[in-house]
């Protein structure tokens, strides 16, 4: 599975800024992995993991070959077009709608830097004004897929009675600010809610775009479009020292990426070979046969057991082969709960 994020922000935010360094990101990605696929509006980046580097290196130490390093990868998607009146035709009217609905996390990016030669949208930089006019046009999109719910007279199934009952909340919450997100916790009633596709139901991760100085002084989760666009085109060595400069330990692309991931309750495991060193995303809580799923759909079904050592434990031996003659390499079935850093064979069946 691909994390999916969509970009969001008034004009003059800074999106552009930081979407066309992922794009910068992207290119180079590209150059290294042709898996990944570029299209307009969608940058493709790897998960930064320092793990997969470091279980080449044992992979090159006992069987002589490095492997191509295959990280997990975020779907960052441009949503253009979100201004106020969006919802009704403003702007780029209701074409982000479509983009917007297709992904798993909303990143709003909201302006703190000051800049005179870059005029905002809606007057002087107040972000909270700005979060408040992206929410608005959000929870207006919602209300009219909620106005076109018809009632199904006379349902007797609890789930399509339930449904309605939600849609009544909601129109009442959506129409007084509320998210929907904030008014429907339940899982089970989020899941009856499904194909509505809501945009207020997806968590929303702000940004704030401050300068470097303003990102020098907090500790709160910012990111500068204009750093990041820098980093992008300098080589990782020279990204590293930059960053130290600044006194920081990552990117900001990488705490985005770390904090979309906490959000989602997204995990990685890995797997090895002289073919390839790679991460796999998965939920929180998946068990073997899924995951097994996610490298082939084929896995989940002839899935017979897992091979699993902790990423730490394997590391602190050096050696698959050490670990195996040790007893470190542990069976486990159909009930086991993956966990972060797995590292894992899985045994498949006919």
């Amino acid at each position: 599975m691909n994390l999916k994020v969509g970009i969001v922000g008034l004009p003059n935010a800074g999106k552009s800024t930081l979407f066309n360094a992922l794009l910068k990101k992207q290119v180079a990605f590209a150059a290294n992995y042709p898996f990944a696929t570029i299209e307009p509006n969608v940058g493709v980046v790897p998960v930064p993991d320092e793990r997969l580097n470091k279980l080449a290196d044992i992979v090159e130490k006992e069987d002589g070959i490095r492997p191509p390093i295959v990280p997990a990868t975020v779907e960052f998607v441009d949503i253009a077009g979100l201004v106020k009146g969006a919802a009704e035709g403003q702007g780029l009217g209701n074409k982000f709608l479509s983009h917007i609905r297709e992904v798993d996390l909303i990143c709003h990016v909201t302006r703190y830097f000051e800049d005179a030669d870059v005029v905002h949208v809606a007057g002087g930089v107040d972000p909270n004004r700005d979060k408040g006019i992206i929410e608005t046009e959000l929870i207006l999109a919602d209300l009219q897929t909620l106005n076109k719910q018809v009632e199904t007279r006379g349902a007797k199934d609890k789930a399509t009675v339930r449904k309605w009952e939600l849609i009544q909340t909601l129109k009442i919450a959506l129409d007084s600010g509320k998210t929907a997100r904030a008014v429907i916790p339940d899982t089970e009633d989020r899941e009856i809610l499904q194909d509505l596709h809501l945009l207020t139901m997806k968590p929303v991760l702000y940004v704030a775009n401050v300068s470097e100085e303003q990102l020098k002084k907090s500790d709160q989760f910012m990111i500068s479009a204009k750093i990041e666009a820098e980093l992008a085109g300098l080589s990782e060595e020279d990204q590293k020292q930059y960053l130290k400069e600044l006194g920081l330990s990552q990117s900001g692309l990488e705490r985005l990426i770390q904090k979309a991931y906490e959000m989602l309750g997204l995990i990685s495991f890995l797997t090895m070979g002289v073919k390839e060193v790679r991460a796999w995303t998965i939920t929180n809580g998946t068990k073997a046969p899924q995951a097994a799923g996610v490298i082939h759909t084929d896995f989940e079904k002839k899935f017979i057991k897992a091979e699993v050592i902790s990423f730490e434990d394997l590391v602190a031996l050096e050696s698959r082969k050490k670990a195996q003659e040790l007893g470190k390499l542990r069976f486990e079935g159909r009930e086991y709960e993956m966990r972060d850093g797995d590292v894992v064979e899985f045994r498949i069946g006919a």
